[in-house]
């Protein structure tokens, strides 16, 4: 390849669809209860003024309110703003009610997080009829067959970054596609930063390189790439802007973690280890839930006075065990060489690999504990927030609740399937 573009851009029929249902969480509870239909509601981490919002309704986003702002900044620009905790199974059952509709037009679906999903048409009965006429139907089914007060935004292109930014021309309710006939207009109505994947680094990194605009990053040569990026990325997005699919690629996962931000001041490690230990737990289930062990610990730890310290250990041998996993996690939090109030926890595990690796320790009965974990999840799943607990986590029932799980829903359906 040399300094001229040489690639055209990708002309074949669009066959990839994006669609993502708008003002998600707060859609879904104005669709729970028509009281908060037509009124700026969020759904924020936590009813306090410091609670961070994480989905405004699209009232509220008329009034300027955003993802991330705090709660007692929404109330400054809408004082009646109604704030709503969030409530992850109900939106999860959105979630798996809209998977089950879209697979009966493609079982070629990824899901992108709780509220986006990307579908493949090709070689499918009902890309023969339009993808815009199939957007069209699956808009009126989710509203007809889910939620009338529910809408979704939809993009259609020839790969999976042109149909997201398709989907994000026309919110709320959108219907775009972005094809070989009309993607140079598009571009020239974009800004760089209205690129998914393209933040304000990124830009201006691109500028360095003098592109300026979305047709400059567009029409650049590689070697203006090349040096904006100095990586393989440059190639990535040579192909994405000119409609040929990259991001198609499903990577393996890396790690599980859980975090909390403590709404009280706590210092001692007798006060900290119960809600450590029940971060502990959420993040082995998941691991177990997933067929993984891990063989490193990471803890990290804000304080309110904006310090930081974190500290990881790898292992020998694969942990599982909530329990084992706990130990270690504590022993870490030990060791930090400070004693003042904690303002956040994160814990996480890497270093992964299947379970079915395991060998057998001849101080430790594997399959024994295997089986007594195994049968521990499958109660704690079927009757909900962990009615068998270790009695150190006594207390912490309503400290960190369930949250709205982004990455979380493949790991529910797994367990589904593997307990049906």
């Amino acid at each position: 390849m040399g300094s001229q573009i040489e690639l055209p851009f990708n002309s074949k029929p669009s066959t990839i669809m994006h669609i993502d249902l708008n003002s998600c969480f707060a859609s879904i509870e104005q669709q729970a209860n028509p009281l908060l239909r037509n009124k700026p509601i969020v759904v924020a981490a936590y009813n306090s003024p410091s609670g961070c919002i994480l989905a405004p309704s699209v009232e509220a986003k008329l009034l300027g309110i955003k993802v991330g702002m705090r709660v007692k900044d929404g109330k400054l620009l809408c004082p009646n703003l109604i704030v709503r905790g969030p409530d992850p199974w109900k939106y999860r059952t959105v979630h798996l009610a809209l998977k089950k509709i879209l697979l009966e037009y493609t079982n070629k679906l990824a899901p992108k997080s709780i509220d986006e999903f990307v579908l493949n048409f090709e070689g499918f009965p009902s890309f023969s009829r339009g993808l815009t006429l199939v957007a069209q139907e699956i808009k009126t089914r989710i509203k007809n067959e889910i939620g009338d007060w529910l809408t979704v935004s939809i993009g259609i292109g020839p790969n999976r970054f042109l149909a997201k930014m398709g989907s994000n021309l026309k919110k709320p309710d959108g219907l775009e596609e972005i094809n070989y006939k009309n993607f140079l207009d598009v571009y020239q109505k974009l800004t760089l930063v209205k690129l998914h994947g393209i933040d304000k680094s990124y830009t201006a990194r691109l500028n360095l390189s003098q592109i300026y605009t979305v047709m400059d990053f567009y029409n650049a040569t590689p070697s203006q790439l090349k040096s904006a990026f100095q990586s393989i990325q440059w190639f990535y997005w040579y192909l994405r802007l000119r409609g040929w699919e990259i991001d198609d690629v499903e990577f393996g996962r890396k790690s599980f973690g859980n975090m909390y931000s403590l709404p009280k001041a706590l210092v001692a490690v007798e006060e900290l280890s119960p809600i450590l230990h029940k971060l502990v737990q959420k993040m082995s289930y998941r691991l177990r839930l997933n067929g993984y062990c891990c063989k490193g610990v990471h803890l990290a730890i804000l304080y309110r006075d904006h310090s930081f310290w974190h500290k990881g250990v790898s292992l020998k041998n694969p942990l599982f065990d909530s329990q084992d996993i706990y130990r270690l996690a504590v022993k870490i939090m030990s060791a930090s060489p400070y004693q003042k109030s904690v303002a956040n926890i994160s814990v996480s595990c890497f270093n992964l690999s299947k379970n079915n690796t395991l060998q057998l320790d001849l101080f430790d009965n594997l399959i024994k504990k295997e089986s007594l974990v195994s049968t521990i999840d499958s109660i704690n799943e079927k009757w909900g927030d962990f009615v068998i607990t270790p009695g150190k986590m006594l207390g912490t029932k309503d400290l960190i609740p369930d949250r709205i799980a982004f990455g979380n829903i493949k790991e529910l359906e797994n367990f589904i399937i593997q307990n049906n």
